[in-house]
């Protein structure tokens, strides 16, 4: 393959990782750069009081560059989604490395004023989308009660009651769908959220699906699984998710808090920098063996996958993906989950298994009660799309851009 270029834009980057679209974002990076030998550079954000605002510093990580940009504290909301200085910036380093193609993923921060800038320059711009924030003055389209906001197709009359400022939530959107018309591919990770976007009036006619991929359970993992289950027959349910109510806590609680056996293991995965999730949650009263699980990372996961049976992903508003399912699914894991939006696209999923979002917690309970007799909690893994597979489909995407650019 040709020698090219890529500027990744994403508010966070290595060695600043937060977030599961910045972990697909430096995963596919790494992974694309070891597929091809292209020359990867990216631009991300930080804020720090002891740097002056703006100012511009690189690290490296893999033998990726990262420049990254401090921005003040004190930011005008406007500045939030398209900020003159950043993209000056962001200019800047696109007149110094001269990359053959831009691909945006979160650039919340960021500003998608970069778009333009690239434009300005015959840069080609893939935007990938991870969540609704090009849709959404909120990003997740969660109402302030924290219940989904279920609009499909997306109206910005029906924001009203939601946001701030109506006025300029509309001068928002209207900025973003102007600055969206710049891509020449719009890259989404569920069918569901690129139907859901275009509908909405989002880059129609643009979107292709590029699945998110996943790491793959190493070479120990599944001896290290058996050995577990040999050690303790019990089945042991996990929950990433946290203690909120959009997550689904509220009823894991109720319907766990229903069972009449202690014959269980429930881990909690603290998933907080600072280990606060769980802290201040009163978790006495919960039959089982119940613990909290500190944060992991991706080297990490296998030693948390590995001690548990059944991954609960009880998300009580539509997501654009669900990363922990597919990390669950390689790794021969049940899965319990709602119908929550790009969630339920992969292999082995069907809309009778999911729960719907809203259900009552009895309904979860019935679920655990099967897995404790032994309904679904061993599996066989399933084939599950990789970083490495990821990287791959996004190189011929690349391909297929800068030959139409020629």
């Amino acid at each position: 393959m040709s020698g090219y270029h890529i500027l990744l834009a994403n508010v966070f980057f290595a060695p600043f990782t937060y977030g599961g679209a910045t972990i697909v974002a430096e995963q596919v990076a790494r992974e694309l750069r070891a597929q091809t030998g292209w020359r990867i550079s990216a631009v991300s954000v930080m804020s720090r009081s002891d740097l002056a605002p703006y100012t511009l510093t690189r690290s490296e990580v893999d033998d990726i560059a990262n420049y990254v940009i401090n921005l003040p504290a004190g930011r005008q909301y406007a500045d939030l989604y398209d900020n003159p200085r950043v993209t000056e910036i962001i200019a800047g380093l696109m007149d110094a490395l001269k990359p053959d193609l831009l691909h945006a993923h979160c650039v919340q921060d960021l500003g998608a004023g970069m778009f333009e800038a690239a434009q300005d320059r015959k840069i080609p711009v893939i935007l990938s989308v991870h969540d609704f924030w090009w849709l959404c003055d909120r990003q997740f389209m969660i109402r302030p009660n924290q219940k989904y906001c279920g609009q499909n197709p997306v109206r910005i009359d029906a924001c009203r009651g939601c946001v701030d400022d109506f006025s300029r939530a509309r001068t928002r959107l209207g900025r973003l769908a102007r600055l969206a018309q710049i891509p020449v591919r719009v890259t989404y990770p569920s069918r569901f959220a690129l139907d859901l976007s275009e509908a909405s009036g989002f880059a129609a006619g643009r979107g292709v699906v590029w699945a998110n991929g996943v790491r793959l359970p190493g070479p120990e993992f599944f001896e290290a699984q058996a050995a577990r289950r040999a050690r303790d027959a019990r089945v042991s349910f996990g929950f990433v998710g946290g203690p909120s109510q959009i997550k689904g806590w509220p009823a894991i609680r109720k319907a766990f808090g229903a069972l009449d056996t202690d014959d269980f293991r429930l881990l909690l995965v603290d998933g907080s920098p600072d280990g606060s999730w769980w802290r201040d949650v009163d978790l006495s009263g919960l039959p089982g063996d119940v613990r909290i699980h500190p944060r992991f990372d991706q080297q990490g996961m296998d030693e948390f996958y590995k001690e548990i049976d059944v991954l609960l992903f009880m998300s009580q508003w539509k997501e654009t993906f669900g990363l922990a399912i597919r990390e669950a699914l390689a790794r021969g894991i049940h899965i319990i989950q709602t119908d929550s939006g790009g969630t339920v696209e992969h292999q082995g999923s069907s809309s009778g298994q999911a729960i719907p979002i809203g259900a009552p917690p009895s309904v979860l309970e019935t679920r655990l009660r099967g897995a404790l007799v032994g309904e679904g909690a061993i599996q066989s893994p399933l084939p599950v799309t990789s970083f490495a597979d990821q990287a791959g489909a996004f190189a011929a995407l690349v391909e297929e851009v800068l030959a139409e650019a020629r």
